[in-house]
């Protein structure tokens, strides 16, 4: 394998990543799931789409695979969604909102650009060594076909890097003994992780779940009594982000040193280009 320079890895996911997630903030996407037959999207926009790969499964599953959701938000979405909608159209509903969101957002030449084509490649050629063993969001997704036109592959690449390397973050969470809303509450405070008030909206928890676990947090010492991280709880999170480095390290060493830097350049730019056409809101990330 090759070596990489510190960080190459996660900083190539860091712009792969939102990408692939735009098309959850996208008018599209609403307009395609109502298409595919989900008349209330209140509580499922931000479940039903990314759980469909795994199938007609059942809230516990999808909970388990999304851990920072609320199980009492997904088990209202599912499964009543299956009577309405199959796994199947819901997966092509989000591959349709991803071609017209992508669309708009990049314009058509960035889409039939060499560019692409050549992004889509490096970023299918990094998937090779993701494995799906321990990763039931990355395996179901990779059992999903690779779309023809290069601007869907790319887009279905970042969706299986995300959700390999999401999977293994979640083993670290858990390892680290946070619990969903502890991981939410002390990423946000990092100034990194989303605002509180998308977080409330899209995963299902109130305020004052979100206020106890901070409570929680600060008797172990990890946020102080702002709010803010403490010295310990820093460390945790770097270390956190650390071993989530290395359990992802396999697809970004496979691609080698050269394509990791060529695709993380390209992927910078089609990002910038989405993030200056509206791609995300505004307040987004932050403390709120």
């Amino acid at each position: 394998m090759t070596s990489l320079p510190a960080y190459a890895g996660r900083r190539c996911h860091n712009v792969l990543n939102p990408l692939h997630s735009a098309v959850y903030f996208s008018p599209e996407y609403p307009k395609e799931l109502a298409s595919a037959g989900i008349a209330d999207l209140s509580e499922s926009l931000f479940i039903i789409g990314r759980a469909a790969a795994l199938g007609r499964v059942g809230p516990g599953t999808i909970a388990a695979a999304f851990y920072n959701f609320s199980y009492d938000r997904i088990a209202r979405v599912v499964p009543a969604v299956w009577q309405s909608t199959s796994p199947e159209e819901v997966v092509a509903a989000r591959l349709r909102a991803a071609d017209s969101s992508l669309r708009r957002l990049l314009g058509e030449q960035a889409i039939a650009s060499d560019e692409m084509a050549e992004a889509a490649r490096l970023a299918l050629r990094a998937t090779e060594a993701c494995t799906r063993h321990a990763r039931p969001l990355y395996a179901a997704h990779a059992d999903l076909p690779v779309p023809d036109e290069p601007h869907l592959a790319y887009w279905h690449a970042a969706t299986l890097l995300r959700e390999h390397r999401g999977d293994g973050h979640l083993a670290v969470l858990l390892d680290a003994g946070l619990d969903p809303v502890e991981a939410l509450v002390s990423h946000t405070a990092t100034g990194k992780g989303m605002n509180p008030q998308w977080i409330l909206a899209t995963r299902g928890w109130s305020q004052q779940d979100w206020d106890a676990a901070a409570d929680r947090l600060r008797a172990r010492g990890l946020l102080d009594a702002d709010g803010e991280p403490t010295e310990e709880g820093t460390a945790l999170r770097k270390g956190i982000e650390r071993t989530t480095d290395r359990l992802d390290a396999a697809p970004y060493e496979h691609l080698g040193a050269a394509g990791v830097e060529r695709l993380t350049e390209l992927g910078t730019g089609f990002l910038m280009t989405a993030a200056e056409a509206g791609a995300f809101p505004a307040d987004l990330v932050g403390k709120g």
